[in-house]
């Protein structure tokens, strides 16, 4: 694992980089919920144009010749683009935030707006406030102009209306269960798994939300909300077995399609009690 010192000396010669205007530590490691496995997750906040020439001379110097990074853009609309490097031995992937469009996230965000977007990795779709969650939970490593930082700041108290927009979408959860009920006759395993993963996603962002709390990626987020105070009984658990054995007969698939919308119904119900 890199040293504090030397995650420094990472961010700050990142940030010398034309373009760059910040460098944070995301995911797992900014959050503190990591396993020694885990990769060091560094967000690069950027105004076009990023000169990517001067960014791959950067990356090669600190992770060796082989070191390389995408253009903008490369890995998709909401990803963006990055690079997957080894730093002293360490997995440290560089991804890449125009920084005008954090701001729009966060923006949209204080007045309730947002949307899920179809991203490559993102099954259930990558929403427009992840950007806005990923400003709030980060740890600022570099940020000459403070403007990053300042946006931390700020986003550190979860938007009353996007709580309340979140929340209100829960009503696809028990739409997706209805809708694979329809694919029971036939045996259709995989359109009933694809709804019910669907849902409990949807359970899972709402309990976040109801709770103040960010989530930025699909990965652990299920078992995140059943501990979150409030949360349904053993939601995790719970979640996770339906998942896990979805059924292929038709009785079977109205089992799991039965105890999925108990789960939705609990949800709800702990969604509207008071904070």
């Amino acid at each position: 694992m890199l040293s504090d010192a030397r995650l420094l000396e990472v961010a700050g010669r990142l940030v010398e980089v034309p373009g760059v205007r910040a460098v944070v530590l995301g995911g797992s490691r900014a959050r503190g919920d990591h396993t020694a496995e885990s990769d060091v997750d560094l967000g690069l906040y950027y105004r076009p144009p990023l000169d990517v020439d001067a960014l791959g001379a950067a990356v090669r110097d600190l992770a060796g010749p082989e070191a390389r990074v995408s253009a903008p853009g490369e890995w998709g609309p909401w990803v963006d683009g990055g690079g997957w490097l080894r730093v002293d031995g360490t997995a440290v992937d560089v991804i890449y935030r125009d920084l005008e469009r954090v701001r729009r996230s966060w923006q949209d965000a204080q007045e309730g707006r947002f949307a899920w977007h179809a991203q490559a990795g993102h099954p259930l779709g990558v929403p427009s406030f992840a950007y806005a969650g990923e400003i709030a939970l980060a740890v600022v490593l570099a940020d000459p102009s403070g403007e990053v930082t300042a946006l931390h700041e700020e986003a550190a108290a979860y938007p009353p209306a996007l709580r309340d927009a979140v929340v209100g979408g829960l009503w696809e959860a028990a739409f997706s269960l209805d809708v694979a009920a329809k694919a029971v006759g036939r045996g259709d395993a995989a359109y009933v798994a694809g709804c019910l993963f669907r849902a409990v996603l949807l359970c899972a962002h709402a309990l976040h939300a109801h709770a103040g709390r960010w989530v930025t990626n699909e990965k652990g987020a299920v078992a995140a909300a059943g501990r979150l105070p409030g949360a349904p009984r053993d939601l995790g658990e719970r979640a996770q077995a339906l998942c896990a054995a979805v059924g292929v007969k038709p009785d079977a698939l109205r089992a799991t399609l039965a105890a999925a919308h108990v789960l939705v119904d609990e949800t709800v119900a702990a969604c509207g009690e008071a904070s």
